[in-house]
């Protein structure tokens, strides 16, 4: 199968088919997965900068009433659908016109309370957006004072030659941000008792607003201290200048000298006065400045918050940029706490939804389709290139033989090495050049046997007649026998080659009719037991059984006619001649043997061609026209049969002639 010339342009085609596949399978994986990575980044950076927009609106607002413009806004700039609705799927605001329905599920959930960290992985530990100052907002005044202050320090760090800025944060407070990021406090409050200028070694500090609680009937109040950055405890509480009506101001405990400065649950000692500030030059003040009346107020909200969660004392205070901090024990309270009480300052949880991505058709890299394609053409033309050569030799070797032959080269042929169709293909072509080469000679032979058989008759009679003619013979009942036996012999010539070309068109007419076997070979044998005897011959004829036949009988007796006249003229005296007919399967055989001197090997192929005599001098006393052996092939294949031969040297032959039987033949 494999030299099979189906084979290979099937194989050829599915190596071609399966490598584009693949090729168009890698490319398309290639190009789906690495635009999926690239959408989904862009898809989740999006979403992000929506839901970051969102949330800031969230934490600057207690409701969602004016969020329209907004929502719209983003969908612009994003080219998505957004919309937001409540918890309970209330619609608050959709960018898309008509109000269609929501998408099946949510992108993310806008709480300014419990920021989603997929979307906003720099959100506090917390998870409340940095934005939603609530009671900690400072208004128009605290803000202006404070913003003085932090201004007055930056310019006296540049003056210094450090490079600082001032940054706002969501409340309001300004705060120092100095070169590297590094975020330092700007100025403080000077300590009591403290001169305001303070040495160059005085450790800067945050303010922290501590929650106190009495040790006798467990009222809370805040006081506000500088400690050093160094100290891991909370601040130590220091009496504030006033106190809270209703509240007991709590009493100073003696300080001891194993507790350091700013310890828990003692009062910071009142500072050591410096020297007067014209003694040396005035550093810039690198402490934040102290909280304002409405970051007081907030501070007393929250740390009462704080307790309520904790259950014990716990110190809460504002770092540099004005939010509330707490002892990493008390972070849960203390977030616990800003949620209940930034709650009414932000807009309630909402459900965000944006349009899907996989509305749009994903993008496909052209130039890699490009080069893909390039590839399977290159190696589809050149499988097809290195197929089709292959294929094509041998095509082109027929072609040129078949020119040769056309020019009158009888013996051209092709040598194909190639197995398969191509390799028949040139067998084939070689048996038709040797059967076209055989054909011809016998037609050259047939033209020089005809002319040679009707020459012969035809030179007798115009011998004889001009003899004639000339007075030279005399026009007798001798000679007008001889004469009419040449022009029957011309005839019989001329009526034969009229039968085989009949046959050879297929237009040598039968008229079959049931034939009984026994009464032909009886009536054949009949007619040449005379030749037979003439020639001292015993001629015996034999049927076994009654077969029948649906036969032309004239054409079944010339043929086996013809058989028994050659058996008669090529056995000699004292020989034998016997027919025999008999039943074989579905046919029946009939048989004319002789015990002549036999065929030679090489002659048996050549019998039933026409014109053929193993002697080729021709001679009328050696054999006939020639004609008689092809004549009875023609007739039993006309009948659906065949003849066939079959002879030893020296031993005789024996010719067959094997046709159909009838279906009535019991």
């Amino acid at each position: 199968m494999r030299h099979s010339l189906l084979v290979r342009l099937v194989a050829s085609s599915v190596l071609i088919a399966v490598c584009s596949i693949v090729a168009t399978a890698w490319l398309a994986a290639r190009s789906t997965s690495g635009e999926i990575r690239q959408r989904q980044g862009r898809t989740l950076a999006r979403d992000a900068r929506i839901n970051d927009a969102l949330l800031g609106y969230a934490a600057g607002h207690p409701r969602w009433d004016g969020v329209g413009e907004t929502v719209r806004g983003l969908a612009r700039q994003s080219d998505q659908r957004v919309a937001l609705a409540t918890e309970g799927g209330t619609r608050i605001a959709d960018s898309a016109p008509g109000r269609p329905p929501l998408p099946a599920r949510p992108s993310a959930v806008v709480d300014p309370l419990a920021v989603d960290v997929s979307l906003g992985p720099g959100a506090a530990t917390d998870r409340i957006d940095a934005r939603a100052a609530g009671p900690f907002r400072l208004p128009d005044t605290e803000r202006v004072r404070l913003r003085r202050e932090v201004d007055a320090q930056a310019a006296c760090l540049r003056r210094e030659g450090q490079r600082a800025t001032v940054v706002v944060a969501p409340g309001g407070r300004p705060y120092l941000r100095r070169e590297g990021g590094q975020t330092t406090p700007a100025s403080t409050a000077t300590p009591p008792g403290a001169p305001v200028g303070a040495p160059s070694g005085h450790d800067p500090s945050p303010l922290r607003a501590a929650l106190a609680r009495t040790s006798g009937g467990g009222a809370a109040r805040l006081a506000y201290a500088p400690v050093t950055p160094s100290a891991t405890a909370p601040p130590t509480l220091r009496p504030s200048p006033t106190t809270e009506p209703g509240v007991e101001r709590p009493q100073r405990p003696e300080a001891t000298p194993t507790a350091p400065p700013g310890a828990p649950g003692r009062r910071a000692d009142p500072p050591t006065p410096e020297p007067a500030p014209s003694a040396r030059p005035v550093p810039c003040s690198p402490d934040t400045p102290g909280p304002t009346t409405t970051e007081r107020r907030a501070l007393d909200q929250l740390a009462a918050l704080v307790r309520q969660c904790h259950g014990s004392r716990v110190d809460v205070w504002l770092d540099e940029t004005g939010t509330p901090a707490a002892p990493a024990s008390a972070a849960e309270c203390l977030a616990t706490a800003r949620r209940a009480q930034l709650k009414p300052y932000v807009a309630p949880a909402a459900l965000l939804y944006i349009g899907s991505p996989e509305d749009r058709a994903p993008a496909i890299d052209p130039y890699g389709i490009a080069g893909v394609t390039a590839v399977i053409l290159v190696l589809a033309v050149g499988v097809s290139v290195l197929v089709a050569t292959r294929l094509a030799r041998p095509v082109r070797a027929v072609t040129a033989a078949a020119r040769r032959m056309r020019g009158g080269d009888g013996s051209a042929r092709v040598t194909v090495r190639a197995k398969g169709e191509v390799g028949e293909l040139g067998a084939a072509f070689n048996e038709m050049s040797e059967h076209l080469d055989r054909m011809e000679r016998q037609r050259k032979a047939m033209v020089s046997d005809v002319s040679h058989e009707l020459r012969t008759p035809l030179s007798n009679i115009r011998g004889w007649l001009e003899a004639a003619q000339d007075g030279v013979a005399d026009l007798g009942p001798a000679l007008t026998a001889s004469l009419v036996e040449e022009a029957t012999l011309l005839q019989h010539i001329v009526d034969d080659l009229q039968q085989l070309a009949l046959a050879d068109v297929g237009r040598l007419r039968l008229h079959p009719e049931p034939v009984d076997v026994a009464d032909l070979v009886e009536q054949i044998a009949t007619v040449y037991r005379a030749a037979a005897e003439a020639a001292e011959l015993a001629l015996t004829a034999e049927v076994t059984g009654r077969p029948h036949l649906d036969a032309d009988p004239v054409r079944l007796r010339q043929a086996v006619g013809n058989l028994l006249a050659n058996a008669v003229r090529y056995t000699p005296a004292g020989g034998r001649v016997s027919l025999r007919a008999y039943a074989d399967g579905d046919d029946v055989l009939i048989e004319v043997a002789d015990t002549g001197p036999g065929i030679a090997p090489e002659h048996l192929p050549h019998v039933f061609d026409r014109f053929w005599r193993a002697e080729k001098s021709r001679s009328r006393q050696t054999g006939g026209s020639g004609l008689g052996l092809a004549i009875v092939r023609q007739l039993a294949e006309a009948h659906g049969g065949s003849a066939a031969v079959r002879s030893e040297p020296g031993r005789g032959a024996t010719f067959v002639l094997r046709l159909p039987g009838s279906p009535d033949d019991a």
